[in-house]
């Protein structure tokens, strides 16, 4: 064999071995979350310790360019990742504390007789809404205990509810998962967000048809409700894809879960009564009285105060967000090639106004300031475990992106795939979803690897973060971790 090809097959076989290296951290979380069953919290700093370890001894990272780096993971997984879920947590649950929720329930369970409708207005509207504003499992959790409260058959309810959260949590949280890909890939989380959108489009469309399917036994369920659930898929597209392009990634779903619920509603009272026997539901007397509207507005105000906290303080309003986001500091913490100053904004992010929106929306609901700290303190306290998983797993992220590693297995996906690669693209979104139970952490370990592939096949970065934020989507639903959420709700 000529000499040439001898060097030709070791220097393949070196390349061999820095790909695994660089994929070490992300084989070990999907051993240790996917068979192990090891928790989240636990596995994750081990992950960032082996990514920190082969940064250093294989990729040529200095200890303290490492440390630095893992120093601007910390920075970025506290502020804004964290302060966003503390924080919409925190609104969920103080309208919980206040008995807000059980009005919202109330004015829910009696719009319909028809058990298709009910089920597509609290799995469907109502869960979207609960995924946009607080996420973590509560947009399947809470509607499918209020389904087999009302009677729904357990098992169907669970999946259907896993159905109807498919689609929504790129933007789940006040958007973190797409802000915080937009973070971590240095895209500019507008065009990320609508990116998401035309690529969820149609999925929005036939979520719904694939719900009812299911909780009506079949695709003939869908007869007679076909026109409200093709308006139901539409009400979620249409403004997902507008609010992206006007506002950004913190309110598509939120807002768009309203004009879903509007839309059912309105249909509703058009078209009282079902045509079918088969699908009559029948609410008890207790669930028939009617929820006034003032009563209504008081249940909803916290989550009235966000949309106009979050709208008002947006791009859309520049003069108010220009002083705000002029409330900065910029610091130097990465200290490795190609160095940028981190900068913490102050007011003019989601977590301050869902904050203080919480606050004054607790307050009008008659709330004590006494409960209202008991309710952030034990909402605060609940999520420590939260807290490491984030922390860790935006540390990984980095110190694999800044050392290389990242781009080592983009090369080798794009040796291996080529330009079919765009086709693998949501499957690895799905895989980190699956393995991790979080659109977040799967957009934190792989986007900067969908961008890095991008740029190495002269695709749109957004376009293939896009694509691997909707097989998040449905990683999640068909997480384990996800899964076990709905059912002990349910139990």
């Amino acid at each position: 064999m000529p000499v040439r090809g001898v060097k030709r097959i070791f220097s393949m076989k070196g390349w061999y071995v820095m790909v695994i290296l660089a994929l070490l951290p992300i084989l070990f979380l999907i051993v240790a979350l996917g068979f192990l069953k090891m928790a989240g919290w636990k596995a994750c700093p081990i992950a960032a310790i082996i990514a920190f370890v082969v940064a250093v001894f294989c990729y040529n990272m200095s200890v303290p360019i490492a440390i630095s780096a893992a120093l601007e993971g910390v920075a970025l997984a506290c502020w804004p990742i964290l302060l966003v879920i503390i924080m919409a947590l925190f609104a969920y649950k103080l309208t919980v504390a206040t008995g807000s929720l059980e009005v919202i329930k109330q004015m829910l369970t009696t719009v319909s007789e028809d058990k298709r409708v009910v089920f597509l207005l609290i799995a469907w509207g109502f869960g979207t809404f609960m995924e946009g504003m607080a996420g973590f499992g509560t947009a399947v959790a809470i509607p499918a205990a209020m389904l087999v409260a009302l009677g729904y058959p357990p098992i169907k309810t669970i999946v259907a509810c896993l159905i109807s959260n498919a689609v929504a949590p790129s933007f789940g949280s006040i958007g973190i998962p797409t802000t915080t890909m937009a973070a971590v890939t240095g895209l500019d989380s507008s065009v990320l967000a609508t990116k998401v959108s035309i690529v969820s489009f149609i999925p929005d469309l036939i979520a719904p048809f694939l719900i009812v399917i299911c909780i009506g036994g079949g695709i003939k369920a869908i007869k007679g409700v076909g026109i409200v659930t093709l308006l139901s898929g539409l009400a979620l597209a249409i403004p997902e894809l507008f609010i992206s392009m006007t506002i950004g990634a913190e309110l598509p779903v939120m807002v768009s879960s309203i004009i879903i619920m509007a839309v059912i509603v309105l249909y509703s009272r058009a078209c009282k009564s079902t045509s079918n026997p088969e699908y009559k539901f029948d609410i008890d007397a207790e669930n028939q009285k009617a929820v006034s509207f003032g009563e209504g507005v008081k249940a909803a105000m916290i989550f009235i105060l966000i949309f106009v906290f979050l709208v008002g303080t947006s791009k859309l309003f520049p003069f108010i967000n220009g002083p705000l986001t002029s409330i900065k500091t910029t610091v130097p913490i990465y200290a490795g090639p190609g160095a940028k100053p981190y900068t913490f904004t102050w007011v003019a992010v989601p977590g301050v106004m869902i904050f203080i929106a919480t606050i004054l929306g607790g307050l009008y609901q008659g709330a004590s300031i006494g409960k209202i700290a008991q309710v952030f303190k034990d909402n605060f306290v609940g999520l420590r475990f939260t807290y490491l998983t984030i922390i860790a797993v935006v540390v990984v992220a980095k110190i694999m992106t800044y050392s290389g590693m990242t781009k080592e297995i983009a090369d080798a996906l794009v040796f291996a795939t080529g330009n079919a690669y765009p086709i693998v693209a949501p499957f690895v979104g799905g895989l980190g979803a699956f393995i991790t139970g979080s659109c977040t952490n799967a957009n934190v370990l792989f986007g900067p690897l969908q961008t890095s592939v991008a740029s190495s096949l002269g695709m749109s970065q957004p376009w293939l973060a896009g694509a691997s934020s909707l097989g998040g989507c449905i990683g999640k639903m068909l997480s384990p971790q996800k899964i076990g959420r709905a059912s002990c709700r349910e139990r």
